[in-house]
């Protein structure tokens, strides 16, 4: 970027209050490294939140270029530490209410390219947006994972949303202690690069609350792609699957944050409804970015 330039816009949206800084950056000229993240996401000395958005033209990104004739804006979303991330769901929904609030996007219909691929989503005038979030994956192994916090332990399912899940059902959400560090997975080979893990408890029939620690982030208010992972988890452990049954199956997930409504269709394509805010924005001093 440019050493002249004094301010850098910014601003800060929620979605189920996983919150995150929205950088404009349509021409793709705003070189972010991860310790300049990790500075505007700190919650004392900086912005706080959990990710940044930086919001660029898929053609003007390397890593979007191909599908610019798909989705005109590419989400450059990174965690709170720095490190790329592949796919963030609430991130999308907030980044869709952005580029609508912003007159980049018309409200209704629209695409948006992430890491994980082009994401169709719908921005309603009553303030939620859905998320066409693809399909789930359910790699193996089936059993033989295993989540610890402290002395508790419990068998997880492993589910990819594009991003990996390790999913664990529990007695009272609570046992997940603080969430401060990362909870042992094993084995560890499963998940090479890391993983996010959630935390369940039932509530009602087809009714689930979670906890979740985001990988690169810690625990986080709400998860969009982890409440998709636990609803699919649910779901076969309820025995419901919609590519046998034909019909599509829907779970309410409640996060820290708020209620998300989870659709799985038979062709395996899950939806994502929730609220989405855009809340302030404002002005950064280059200089403290770059110091």
């Amino acid at each position: 970027m440019n050493d002249t330039v004094k301010g850098i816009r910014f601003l800060k949206g929620h979605g189920t209050e996983n919150d995150f800084v929205i950088l404009p950056d349509p021409d793709g000229l705003l070189a972010l490294s991860a310790p300049q993240v990790a500075r505007l996401c700190d919650r004392r000395a900086g912005i706080g939140a959990d990710g940044v958005l930086r919001v660029v033209r898929s053609a003007a990104h390397p890593e979007a270029e191909r599908y610019a004739a798909d989705a005109e804006w590419f989400m450059d979303y990174r965690n709170s530490d720095g490190s790329i991330a592949e796919m963030c769901g609430n991130g999308v929904r907030v980044f869709a209410r952005y580029l609508v609030l912003a007159g980049l996007a018309e409200q209704g219909d629209l695409a948006v390219a992430t890491r994980g691929g082009v994401k169709q989503v719908h921005v309603s005038a009553d303030g939620d947006v859905t998320v066409r979030m693809g399909r789930a994956a359910l790699p193996g192994p089936e059993t033989g994972i295993e989540v610890a916090v402290g002395a508790h332990r419990w068998p997880a399912r492993n589910v990819n949303m594009g991003n990996p899940h390790a999913v664990a059902f529990v007695a009272d959400l609570a046992d997940a202690g603080t969430l401060y560090d990362a909870p042992e997975v094993t084995p560890a080979a499963v998940y090479p690069e890391g993983v996010n893990v959630e935390f369940v408890v039932d509530r009602a029939p087809r009714h689930v609350a979670l906890r979740v620690h985001e990988r690169g982030s810690g625990e986080t208010r709400s998860c969009g792609t982890g409440a998709c992972a636990v609803m699919v988890a649910t779901a076969r452990r309820d025995g419901v699957d919609p590519a046998v049954t034909g019909e599509p199956v829907t779970y309410t997930v409640d996060v820290p944050g708020g209620r998300l409504v989870i659709t799985e269709r038979p062709d395996g394509e899950i939806e994502m409804t929730g609220p989405a805010v855009v809340l302030a924005e404002g002005e950064l001093d280059a200089s403290w970015l770059h110091a």
